[in-house]
């Protein structure tokens, strides 16, 4: 299968944001990854709801929704209304998380759960066969712009061994410092989704980074 690019909202030009959503449009982007932020789970505050059903007008991508949040399962009907595709929550934010991603199910979205950097995969033993995805983090969440965790490659490769011995078609989605480089490192280590912010917002072209980091 080849691999999936979801080029992260919160690097975009937010004054600007129609103008960079027609360009993930008309790119070889696969999805469009939204990270909502509340200034409680994670220190900073991104965009809410609002202007997520704006942008669910005019984006032609599957909005791949990743909720930096506490109590995430208060929200799956508000991301259901945006018709996200996948909705992502996180490890660490759910007492009950068998029950959230069955609620996400139910709600005909597919279920991700993403974990922090110092979360060990073996924790998702007993949901991994439950999940469509695992997003894992490679530099602490909250901010765009940091430097690649190096560990994070272990962990991508331990969790491809836990999905392939249970035959599952389990994603691994990687988000945080990647880029070219560390995107083609992620691959080799058994990651599908790759998530990039800054490389693909900051370059000279845009539609052209996409189209190197499908291509790795």
């Amino acid at each position: 299968m080849s691999h999936k690019i979801s080029p992260s909202l919160l690097s975009a030009d937010f004054l600007n944001l129609q103008k960079d959503i027609e360009m993930l449009n008309n790119s070889e982007a696969d999805w469009l990854h939204c990270d909502v932020m509340d200034g409680v789970f994670v220190p900073n505050i991104s965009f809410g709801f609002p202007v997520l059903e704006r942008v669910k007008e005019i984006a032609k991508k599957p909005l791949d929704v990743h909720l930096m949040i506490v109590q995430p399962e208060k929200f799956i009907q508000q991301v259901k209304d945006i018709n996200a595709y996948m909705m992502t929550v996180h490890y660490e934010a759910c007492t009950h998380l068998h029950r959230t991603v069955g609620a996400i199910h139910e709600a005909g979205m597919k279920a991700g759960v993403t974990l922090n950097p110092h979360t060990p995969v073996e924790l998702l033993e007993d949901i991994l066969e439950d999940i469509d995805m695992v997003l894992i983090m490679s530099v602490n969440p909250g901010f765009g712009g940091q430097k690649f965790i190096e560990r994070s490659l272990s962990k991508v490769s331990r969790l491809r061994r836990m999905i392939n011995e249970r035959n599952l078609s389990t994603l691994i989605e990687v988000d945080g410092g990647v880029n070219l480089e560390t995107g083609k490192r992620l691959l080799d280590a058994g990651a599908d989704v790759l998530v990039a912010g800054n490389a693909v917002f900051s370059a000279p072209d845009p539609t052209q980074m996409i189209h190197q980091l499908k291509n790795l």
